[in-house]
């Protein structure tokens, strides 16, 4: 069943269920099983071994730890913990009081994380978590809904780094790039001129980055997100109350200190911004032979030994500015224990995640859809329309942009290397914009986890409620491209494709 259509069983299974059951454990849970019965030929022994194994290999790979794996789980532990005593110090609290002088509306609000996600281009891990931390104070005053920041920070984290030369996706891009340009023996173009001629022809981003926008300035609230909203608004309640396993919320699990300030939010902040950035630019360089510059120092950058590092040293930060508090504080052992219940949902839902991706993985589905685009006999000039949807696809059932990049980008280079070679441009730039659509649209995708954690949104409500939007975009990406094969130039499709998100935005606020 490996390579072929059935391939897709689990991944399709998966997404059905957790559109109609809403229980995404449940829902991991059973695509995981599907897709083991698959590979051992329906062996129940063989089964239960590999499901193991698959969750054995989150934590121990070819005999060693893996690190990587580890660092990331400790990291939203230490991430939980810090957010604990910030809140526990009132500094969350005092944050929020001043927030609320200055930030007067609703629209304002939503304009913090927005921004923000533009602002912090460096990785699409730090960006949904940081942006969280920092923006939930002032959403929450205005009562934006949790499930509304999450889509505000995922709509944004990935879109920004995707196209940014200097950040841990770009740099990544651009090694990869040049790997693929040298094996076409394509020689009038470097990697990072092409990084940079791609990032127009990438519709999908700017149309999500814009849908954003439109999304606040016309308060559009599509399909399920409207009644989180109204209910955000009607009883200040910002998450669906059905719901209690909510990463990275605390539910008031203690009472903030009557004396915090905002030092007590802000400076655990700043230690995790500059710590992190710090330990991606010292690790890079270490992983750089040679000298290095700016763009083989992201290219070669440890990001999860460099959050755990800030993580780590930002939550001793808001621990010590705790204890320093003077007394009727919350028990130490209770806060350091609610921060870490606060990340469990989080880390359950990512560990079912990489245990349904390496199935899938191993299933051969994306190679079976890479297979669909090498084989089909579509004229040139809708590669990148087809490769846009498949690329989409790809990430959806697989859960990850970065695998989507690492097998669709090297397909799409040597078909438009073999036919026409001035598609290759626009052809591997559709690769990353469809992975970034199927990234958002994806239950499994770990941006889409983490910008739920960084929100405090429960995950099902942020990925339901991120769907329209999403698609919108697409669709809007979808007509660029299409006008692309017809016209040939980058500069009509994309202001096509921006044009198609303001009208439908438009229509959608004369409906409402």
């Amino acid at each position: 069943m490996e390579g072929t259509i059935y391939s897709l069983i689990p991944a399709v299974l998966m997404l059905i269920l957790v559109i109609a059951t809403r229980q995404v454990l449940l829902s991991l849970g059973l695509g995981i099983l599907v897709g083991a019965f698959m590979l051992t030929g329906f062996d129940v022994v063989g089964t239960l071994s590999l499901v193991w194994q698959e969750f054995y290999t989150i934590f121990f790979t070819e005999g060693a730890l893996n690190m990587g794996n580890l660092y990331l789980l400790t990291f939203l532990l230490l991430l939980g913990i810090m957010t604990a005593f910030m809140t526990a110090s009132g500094g969350s609290r005092a944050f929020g009081k001043w927030a609320v002088s200055r930030v007067t509306s609703k629209r304002g609000a939503s304009l913090v994380p927005a921004i923000l996600g533009i602002i912090i281009f460096i990785d699409d891990y730090f960006n949904a978590l940081a942006v969280g931390q920092v923006a939930r104070p002032v959403t929450d005053r205005q009562k934006v809904s949790r499930a509304k920041l999450a889509y505000y920070i995922d709509s944004t984290s990935a879109p920004i780094t995707v196209i940014s030369p200097i950040s841990s996706w770009g740099a990544y891009i651009i090694g990869t790039l040049a790997t693929i340009l040298a094996a076409n023996e394509i020689t009038d173009i470097g990697a990072f001129e092409a990084f940079i001629q791609m990032i127009p022809y990438n519709f999908y981003v700017f149309a999500a980055i814009l849908m954003v926008f439109m999304t606040i300035f016309l308060k559009l609230d599509l399909g399920a997100m409207k009644k989180h909203e109204e209910r955000a608004e009607q009883s200040g309640e910002l998450t669906d109350p059905k719901h209690k396993d909510i990463p990275g919320d605390l539910n008031d699990e203690f009472k903030p200190h009557d004396n915090g300030k905002i030092i007590h939010l802000l400076l655990p902040i700043i230690v995790l911004v500059v710590v992190t950035v710090g330990m991606m630019i010292i690790t890079g360089i270490q992983g750089t032979e040679g000298s290095a510059d700016i763009l083989s120092t992201f290219a070669n950058t440890n990001v999860n030994i460099s959050l755990f590092y800030g993580g780590l040293i930002a939550a001793i930060t808001a621990a010590v500015m705790y204890m320093t508090l003077p007394s009727e504080k919350s028990g130490l052992e209770k806060v350091l224990w609610e921060g870490i219940k606060a990340m469990l949902p989080a880390i359950y839902i990512l560990a079912l995640a990489w245990m349904i991706g390496s199935v899938i993985d191993q299933l051969g589905t994306g190679e079976y859809l890479a297979g669909l685009v090498q084989a089909s006999n579509l004229n040139i000039a809708y590669l990148p329309l087809l490769i846009f949807f498949t690329a989409g696809f790809m990430a959806l059932a697989t859960g990850t942009s970065w695998g989507t990049f690492g097998i669709m980008l090297p397909i799409a280079g040597e078909i438009a290397a073999v036919t026409d070679p001035a598609f290759i441009v626009p052809a591997l730039s559709a690769v990353l914009a469809g992975s970034v659509f199927g990234d958002h649209c994806s239950p499994i995708s770990d941006t889409t986890i983490l910008s739920s954690t960084g929100a405090g949104s429960h995950h099902i409500d942020h990925v339901l409620t991120q769907l329209p939007y999403a698609m919108i975009a697409a669709i809007a990406a979808s007509v660029g491209y299409v006008l692309f094969a017809v016209v040939g130039n980058v500069l009509v499709p994309l202001v096509a494709t921006l044009a198609v998100v303001i009208v439908i935005g438009f229509v959608l606020k004369a409906k409402k």
